[in-house]
């Protein structure tokens, strides 16, 4: 289902980590992995060498991308790549959205200096924009990734966006022959002692109920067949967190919009704070995939 990677690197240990992923990706999914290294226009790099104009960023871009090009060599992975001048984020979305690539794969965090591209900040507008899945993961120094991933949780609110999430998410699981984790929480964080918020706890506590089994039901039209509901109250990001903690997940799958109310658990807040804190890959979909 990842005929082609799109790989934004900037050389960081963050961005070779990914890398090592991706590749491990291609090669089960038998894909090309393309690395895009993108010089940032919103930066001064213009200088002078030898009485000609040139852009250090590029020229540095150039030597990066080598340097990653190498590596999926080694690696024995098919590749091509290409350095081009843009703002971030909305370069990476245009990119792979013009040239068809199936998922983005990013490091949420990215190398310190004058030429950083890909920090937590431009990773989470490119989740925010892209309607291309985006695969981030945090690399910590304990931290490693592991694939395949043999359980895959969903994070579910019932809404369109999570629905069409939680389709990607099953259609990896169905390639992958993994256990799918199927989640909604209840927020009752906000809810006080009267009855409107008893009354709201339990349309919230249904609405939950309902939003899990969809996805299970539709877990089976995937042939996925091993499924696991969990109906969790309290913070979103903190029952997620757990969740992964608690059941050995290896990858979550999420919407990037979700439901509107008192319930809603896909906003994009909430998925912005799941890839940054989770220490799986994160799998974020956008409604116009």
């Amino acid at each position: 289902m990842y005929e082609d990677i799109l790989l934004p690197f900037d050389g960081s240990d963050g961005a070779a980590e990914a890398l090592h992923h991706a590749a491990e990706i291609a090669h089960w999914a038998d894909a090309t992995i393309h690395v895009l290294f993108v010089a940032d226009t919103t930066r001064d790099s213009v200088t002078v060498v030898e009485t000609q104009v040139v852009d250090a960023l590029v020229q540095e871009g150039k030597a990066i991308v080598e340097e990653a090009e190498k590596t999926l060599r080694t690696l024995g992975v098919d590749y091509d790549s290409d350095v081009v001048q843009g703002n971030p984020a909305p370069t990476i979305v245009e990119y792979a959205e013009r040239y068809g690539h199936d998922v983005i794969v990013m490091p949420t965090h990215g190398r310190k200096g004058v030429s950083r591209y890909l920090l937590g900040s431009v990773t989470e507008k490119v989740v925010r924009l892209a309607s291309v899945p985006v695969l981030t993961a945090r690399m910590q120094p304990d931290e490693q990734l592991m694939f395949p991933y043999e359980n895959i949780l969903i994070p579910t609110d019932g809404s369109d966006g999570a629905i069409h999430a939680a389709g990607h998410g099953l259609s990896l699981a169905a390639a992958l022959d993994a256990t799918v984790h199927v989640l909604s929480v209840v927020d009752d964080t906000s809810l006080g002692p009267d009855v409107r918020s008893t009354v709201s706890g339990q349309d919230s506590e249904q609405t939950a109920t309902d939003a899990v089994e969809d996805v299970v039901s539709e877990a089976e039209t995937h042939g996925v067949t091993n499924t696991l509901r969990h109906i969790e109250h309290g913070a979103p990001i903190e029952k997620i967190l757990d969740t992964i903690d608690s059941n050995d997940i290896h990858a979550v799958v999420m919407g990037t919009t979700g439901r509107r109310g008192t319930d809603r658990i896909l906003l994009g807040s909430v998925a912005e704070k799941t890839v940054r804190s989770t220490p799986v890959p994160v799998i974020t979909v956008g409604h116009g995939e």
